[in-house]
């Protein structure tokens, strides 16, 4: 279970008070980044994360941090 960050302090990054992001929207972007770092791992013959991290929590921490922002289809 992934304590840090929250999922009520990504919901506050991610989204802003004239547009809030719901939970689901939370769930499909950090699912689509952790698809993201597991192919690239998979491209490059990784097997795991630096600090033996799981992908969804590097993917939890980069939207935190500002370093991925999700683009809107």
């Amino acid at each position: 279970m992934i304590n840090e960050p929250s999922v009520d302090a990504l919901v506050r990054k991610l989204g802003t008070e004239d547009e809030p992001v719901s939970r689901y929207e939370l769930c499909v972007v950090i699912a689509k980044r952790t698809r993201q770092i597991i192919e690239q791992m998979q491209s490059t013959g990784a097997t795991e994360l630096p600090g033996k991290q799981k992908e969804i929590v590097v993917a939890c921490q980069e939207v935190m941090n500002g370093k991925f922002k999700p683009v809107k289809d």
